[in-house]
């Protein structure tokens, strides 16, 4: 197999590039949705969260409010790192045994890692940055999502900073046009990935 990292700041597209490298057969493992697997109700970091996060965080449907939980850890460094150190663990279980499964395969697998740089986990064949200017990221937020501008930059804050993405970069895709310029890119980087060396064994093993 051959082992890929990508990442992306808040609003860069990152998401959408991923959904693109899955339709072109890349099996894409998401910590994004690790992270909300491993804090569901019956999840031991569940009772974690809530022990540290009092039960504010908890929603009338019994699993975590994510809203609430976020407007207290990206204000919050150490909260943030309270946080990181319950969940972080449990993703990081779930992502070997989904990267174990893949041992011994000819398929391509995409890390999606929001905090891919921040993390050090650029141990990969390669890293594929999606990038876009900030300030487009934040149009884009308030428009899709209807976040605040100051959250979003609070949440910038607290993720590397658009150079250092870039910096660890060995494909950049820029995301700053139209879905069909976007999808050209995500095509150059599917060949470009196909370039790279194959491993039978997972970054880091």
């Amino acid at each position: 197999m051959v082992v890929v990292g990508l990442t992306g700041g808040i609003g860069s597209g990152k998401s959408t590039v991923s959904r693109m490298l899955a339709d072109l057969g890349a099996v894409v493992i998401d910590a994004d949705q690790l992270a909300r697997e491993v804090v569901e109700p019956h999840e031991p970091a569940f009772a974690r969260v809530v022990e540290r996060f009092g039960p504010g965080v908890v929603g009338p449907d019994g699993r975590l409010d994510r809203p609430a939980l976020g407007a207290i850890v990206f204000r919050d460094p150490k909260a943030r790192a309270d946080l990181e150190a319950i969940t972080h663990p449990a993703i990081g279980v779930r992502m070997a045994e989904m990267m174990a499964a893949e041992a011994g395969t000819d398929h391509v697998v995409v890390l999606d890692v929001p905090l891919l740089v921040e993390s050090g986990r650029t141990n990969t064949a390669g890293v594929i940055v999606v990038d876009c200017p900030e300030e487009l990221a934040i149009e884009r937020l308030e428009r899709d999502r209807g976040m605040d501008a100051d959250e979003i930059r609070r949440r910038m804050a607290a993720q590397a900073t658009r150079q250092e993405r870039l910096d660890k970069a060995d494909f950049v895709i820029v995301n700053d046009g139209s879905r069909e310029r976007l999808r050209e890119q995500v095509e150059a980087a599917w060949a470009w990935i196909g370039t790279l060396p194959r491993t039978g064994r997972s970054p880091g093993a």
